[in-house]
């Protein structure tokens, strides 16, 4: 082979589909090649009758556009598209030389020929980045469907088939004639076929017992009334989240209105050994802050339980959230116990990554009390006293503090409503960097313990502020581009260059918080409340501010990059050591390359659309 074709060779060998192709069939693809030099701002099918090539691109950047001039994707050095080809491909209507272009070009019926007898190939260049990344988040979701576990397990697969309730006038006596009988230790109680309520044993010695009331006396009186429950298709995952958040042990489920049975918290440990309900219940009972700390030592080995068993990071951020949570509130009430009770209302705040219920074992804190406008200069002891001893047992339970000083334990973050409001308002009338860089933390906040109507009475003043406020999301947009994702305009990708980490990928900060941010600005644009990334994603699909699509894409782009993170992190626990975000790329099989490829483009082209939406370019 001539010298030059060998060279193209040599390129075209390491882009993905062609590496699957043996040598004979790779060589008749380069013979197939054809060149092409394409100048900045022109597009590939500029003198070019009906065009249908794969394109490869060599050298420079191509930029993809739909039909109503919408950037929808961005190829750089060693990227291929079927743009251009009859069967489908990405749908685009141009495709734009950003710089200017080397391009190889095949016709799509040869290079479809040619890979026939390689469905793999062929699969790859049948589909788009898109569909590809879909499919391989797809495909990662079932194989961990095979094992069967809270995180898919449908809760009408634990409910027995008999109900077990009693009339809401039956007496305590017959009730407990009842739970002996059939050797459960809970009731449903109903009234005409409608739920009212639950008895569990603990309530006939509690309510009952222990206060000398007569067993003869209708259940009605000491039952717990309109009790949470949960729908009979929702997974044993939600049940245990739920119980782990309310700190009950009972759910009633319910099916089209209909009452299924209960499922109690020892139905989920037993289904799945340890897990968060466990862990919190031991949390409620600790009584020291070392006690906890001890008990947090478990969070490493929950999160690797939960992956082990095909949980998504989905699922390790609320478990683990759950148990941070549940730290903290136990931490306010020894607090209490040692302070005494609030002289007046305050909500305890998580913000970052707690507030969003995407914790992983061990993170940082943030966070902040919102303290209502009638407190009194006096009462701010209690309340500094109260945050450092919940940010300072947050810390010794694994949970360090913020390098960034956002906690409690900071009076800038230990404020009233009203101040709180000034602040959110300060930060989006007067968008300079110190206030985006908060702006970042605070506008993802949930209250952990207290009155709830402290955040949401400042969340209601300011969705509005934010909504379609263009200078403010403009330079939200503008913070938000300084974290890239790791893809440069070669090849591979840009790696971490110094440090006990060279040569890695960031999948935290060049991955994750990408999309984090993007999910939080789409979520300001539309003035919504969500806080979760996934919950935000979702609730702005088909807005203004983001399709569809889109909102699809960055799932699946979330949900591959989160994966990989988390089982890196798996590998690490088992070893013993201690879970970071720093993965080798020689660690991934080509496919996984080119999947994260196709993710970290997909983070790439959506950042680069909202900065044209906002002309965040223009901003510095």
């Amino acid at each position: 082979m001539e010298i030059e074709l060998q060279e193209i060779r040599d390129f075209v060998a390491a882009v993905p589909p062609f590496d699957l192709l043996p040598e004979n069939e790779l060589n008749l693809v380069v013979r197939k090649l054809g060149i092409r030099y394409i100048r900045r701002g022109k597009s590939l099918s500029d003198g070019v009758e009906n065009i249908t090539s794969v394109f490869i691109i060599r050298q420079g950047s191509v930029s993809l556009y739909a039909a109503d001039d919408k950037l929808f994707g961005m190829l750089a050095e060693g990227d291929l598209s079927t743009a251009y080809c009859a069967e489908g491909g990405d749908e685009a209507l141009d495709a734009r030389a950003t710089e200017d272009t080397l391009i190889y070009s095949i016709p799509c019926d040869v290079l479809f020929d040619i890979v026939a007898k390689h469905p793999e190939a062929a699969a790859f260049l049948q589909d788009t980045p898109h569909r590809r990344l879909s499919d391989a988040v797809k495909s990662a979701q079932q194989k961990a469907s095979q094992t069967a576990t809270l995180m898919n397990t449908p809760l009408s697969a634990l409910i027995n088939e008999e109900v077990i309730d009693i009339d809401y006038e039956a007496s305590i006596h017959d009730a407990a004639v009842k739970m002996t009988e059939y050797g459960v230790s809970s009731l449903l109680i109903m009234d005409g076929g409608k739920l009212v309520g639950i008895l569990t044993d603990r309530d006939i010695r509690s309510r009952c017992l222990a206060k000398g009331l007569s067993a003869e006396v209708p259940v009605n009186q000491i039952m717990t009334r309109d009790p949470i429950f949960v729908d009979s298709d929702s997974l044993a995952f939600d049940a245990l989240m739920m119980m782990t958040q309310k700190n009950i042990h009972h759910l009633p489920v319910i099916d089209g209105g209909k009452a299924l049975g209960i499922i109690t918290a020892t139905d989920l440990i037993r289904q799945e050994g340890k897990n968060a309900v466990h862990i919190t219940r031991s949390i409620h009972r600790a009584e020291t802050v070392d006690a906890l700390a001890e008990i947090s030592k478990l969070i490493p080995d929950l999160q690797l339980q939960i992956i082990s068993t095909g949980g998504s990071a989905e699922h390790v951020g609320r478990a683990v959230t759950a148990v941070s949570s549940a730290i903290t509130r136990r931490l306010i009430t020894l607090a209490e116990l040692k302070y005494g009770p609030s002289p007046v209302p305050y909500a305890w705040v998580a913000a970052g990554s707690q507030a969003r219920r995407e914790q992983g074992s061990h993170s940082d804190q943030d966070n902040g009390l919102i303290i209502s406008d009638e407190m009194k200069p006096e009462d701010e002891k209690w309340f500094s006293s109260l945050a450092d001893f919940v940010c300072d047992g947050l810390d010794a339970c694994g949970f360090v503090y913020c390098p960034g000083d956002a906690m409690a334990k900071n009076p800038q973050w230990r404020q009233t409503e009203n101040i709180w409001t000034s602040y959110f308002t300060q930060w989006i009338n007067t968008p300079e960097p110190k206030s985006l860089m908060l702006s970042s933390i605070f506008f993802d906040m949930r209250v952990i313990e207290g009155d709830k109507n402290l955040l949401s009475n400042i969340q209601s003043k300011i969705s509005s502020q934010t909504k379609n406020n263009q200078l403010f999301l403009a330079h939200m947009t503008a913070n938000a581009l300084q974290h890239r994702t790791p893809l440069g305009f070669f090849r591979d990708f840009v790696l971490v260059d110094d440090g006990e980490h060279k040569d890695t990928l960031d999948l935290k900060h060049k991955g994750i918080v990408p999309i984090i941010d993007l999910a939080r600005i789409y979520a300001l644009a539309e003035g919504l409340n969500a806080v979760g990334t996934v919950e935000r994603l979702k609730a702005a699909a088909g807005s203004p501010s983001l399709s569809q699509d889109g909102s699809a894409n960055l799932l699946d782009a979330y949900e591959f990059i989160n994966r990989l993170r988390i089982e890196h992190q798996a590998a690490q626990i088992r070893k013993g050591e201690m879970a970071d975000n720093f993965l080798s790329p020689k660690r991934l099989s080509r496919l996984e390359r080119a999947h994260l490829k196709d993710a970290f483009k997909v983070v790439q082209t959506m950042q680069e659309s909202l900065s044209q939406r906002y002309h965040a370019g223009h901003i510095g």
